[in-house]
């Protein structure tokens, strides 16, 4: 009953999340050449993007300046009133109030560490689940292992995918129990983190006037919290009203969408947030254009109410049985490694590569059986490897563009032109918009980290990775004592992100625990240990040219160049989370430590 009720229509994408793509079914297996003309019009497609935009992510605007600023104006929250600045010193602090802060920080309390702080630039917890709150927000990870700490919290999602509101009050019921707003700062942004070698503290300066310091920092702000827009000429002359989806603005469109009734919509991109959104703009306004310039995957949610009935059932510690079944699940059994030992690793990418092909194949025809028009159905299709971009899910978002109302305007790759007072224009032709939405999607940090930060070695951490990231685990960087970094890359990939911040979590507390109870003012990853794990990584990312053949997307910094050192550690879940659980059984061996 449970594996009906949480895990049966999530089989496929566990497999895509793995890397193992979907099983041809037997008999079902096309000519070669088949294959090869599909992975030569996903190149075409490529190059076509490629050849109007260069490569790299500065094609985005990301200090959003000037005029710009308003996009990042929080509308959920009155502008923050006056305080003294705070110059106290805290056991641990976290950069950033979202999941990542909130499972570390219960892990801390578990250990017994009293004085931890958040800061936090919203006005709450919740990292990306207090800022966004587009309609039709939804996780697209099920709810039993997406939400974190649901045995501790003692709660069972409503549905089998977690609606925004849920997850965010989720968010602020943990901080609560663990009692985590008596030292928070809200509507506080660091500006730098800079390690005092004589007193074995870092200070910590904010843009509210703080000088605070901490004994471990923990960066918990996320790889993706800061709204980006893309580099449109006229950006700034639209005199409609216009805002960012991580910044919806229910003040004009009212919490029912009421106040769209009778305006003109446009939304600029087509990503996760925008196949969410779409739906319900496009059954609430008088018109709605929506401006693609690459179409996302699209495949059903299957989503359904919580059984009350399994959940009543459900016994104490289950969430943690289903994680270690995820965990096991990545666990290859000597029968399945002797079997891809056998095959060579060319047929092992084209066995790969030709099961993922017939799984974009499968989400083309749906597009074809559910959208009327052929020219669209055509230019919903996404050429390109599934996993190139995040996959999608939903039920309604195809049929949205059968609606008379609703017009895609498929720019194949070339994006907006450029954007006038009325409204976006494309080859010549302006379309006039009553409010222009932009679901451009957020600032990706390769090093997880925003504010300036200044190691024991004197180093800005980003001068330190210039020549690549260096990490251990993703968490540890040497020069950096008693500092951590969650959910930034070299750690393991995990299309469930909670999975690896309850890793990574767990693992950060146990470093702050034994430090503590020996007696260690700080600990330090050693060079030794950080040039292991950097070619672990190295090690575990392949030999193909996966990034190189994908459409431009967040997952490969839109196309630019990145050493090979400068992603996500691939060599599964288990075996990351083992290495975690090694260096936690011999420290000495991994860190170097000061009285």
């Amino acid at each position: 009953m449970e594996k009906a009720q949480g895990e049966s229509k999530d089989k496929n994408l566990a497999e895509v999340a793995r890397g193992q793509f979907y099983k041809t079914p037997q008999g079902n297996e096309k000519p070669q050449e088949y294959y090869d003309a599909i992975k030569k019009k996903f190149a075409e497609e490529r190059d076509l993007r490629l050849k109007y935009k260069p490569a790299g992510t500065n094609e985005y605007i990301y200090e959003l300046e000037g005029d710009l600023s308003r996009y990042e104006i929080d509308p959920y929250a009155p502008a923050p009133s006056a305080r003294a600045p705070l110059t106290d010193t805290v056991e641990v602090l976290f950069i950033g109030g979202g999941f990542s802060a909130l499972l570390a920080s219960a892990k801390l309390r578990e250990y017994g560490v009293e004085s931890i702080r958040i800061v936090e630039r919203g006005a709450d917890v919740g990292g990306t689940w207090y800022w966004n709150r587009y309609p039709g927000i939804a996780c697209d990870v099920v709810s039993y292992d997406y939400l974190p700490l649901l045995d501790e919290m003692n709660y069972v999602p409503r549905d089998h995918y977690a609606k925004g509101d849920e997850i965010f009050a989720h968010c602020r019921a943990i901080a609560e129990k663990y009692d985590l707003y008596k030292l928070a700062v809200f509507q506080t942004t660091v500006t730098s983190t800079v390690w005092n070698d004589a007193e074995q503290v870092w200070v910590i300066k904010t843009d509210r006037g703080d000088t605070m310091k901490a004994h471990f920092v923990v960066c918990a702000n996320g790889p993706m919290s800061k709204p980006k827009l893309a580099k449109i000429d006229g950006i700034e002359d639209y005199k409609g009203h216009s805002f960012h989806t991580g910044r919806w603005d229910y003040a004009y469109t009212k919490q029912d969408l009421s106040g769209l009734q009778d305006k003109v919509v446009g939304i600029i991109g087509t990503g996760a947030t925008a196949v969410q959104a779409i739906p319900k703009l496009g059954a609430a306004c008088k018109e709605l254009y929506v401006f693609q310039r690459t179409p996302s995957s699209i495949d059903f949610r299957h989503d359904w109410p919580t059984d009350p009935n399994w959940a009543r059932k459900l016994k104490p510690g289950w969430q943690a049985k289903r994680r270690e079944r995820t965990l096991l699940a990545t666990n290859e059994t000597d029968e399945q490694k002797a079997k891809r030992s056998s095959i060579s690793p060319e047929e092992k990418v084209r066995k790969q590569e030709n099961a993922n092909i017939d799984a974009m194949m499968r989400i083309h025809r749906r597009i074809e059986e559910e959208v009327k028009d052929p020219a669209t159905a055509e230019a919903l299709k996404p050429w390109y490897m599934l996993m190139c971009k995040r996959p999608c899910f939903h039920e309604d978002y195809l049929a949205t563009f059968n609606r008379p109302n609703v017009h895609l305007i498929d720019t194949h790759g070339k994006g907006i032109h450029r954007i006038t007072e009325k409204g976006p224009e494309f080859e010549g032709k302006v379309y006039e918009v009553d409010v222009l939405i932009y679901a451009t999607g957020f600032d990706v940090q390769k090093t997880g980290i925003y504010n300036q930060i200044v190691g024991g070695n004197g180093l800005e951490i980003n001068e330190k990775y210039k020549e690549g990231i260096r990490t251990m685990f993703g968490v540890h960087s040497n020069g950096y004592p008693n500092m951590f970094i969650m959910a930034g890359y070299q750690a393991s990939f995990q299309f469930n992100l909670t999975d690896m911040l309850y890793a990574q979590g767990e693992h950060i507390a146990a470093c702050v625990d034994y430090t503590r109870k020996h007696g260690y003012s700080s600990l330090e990853v050693t060079p030794e240990a950080e040039d292991w794990w950097v070619q672990e990584v190295i090690n575990f990312r392949g030999k193909t040219d996966r990034n190189k053949e994908c459409t431009p997307g967040y997952y490969n910094f839109e196309g630019e160049f990145n050493r090979r050192q400068d992603g996500t550690y691939n060599g599964g879940f288990y075996r990351y989370v083992s290495h975690t659980k090694e260096a936690q059984a011999a420290m000495e061996k991994y860190f170097k430590f000061r009285k």
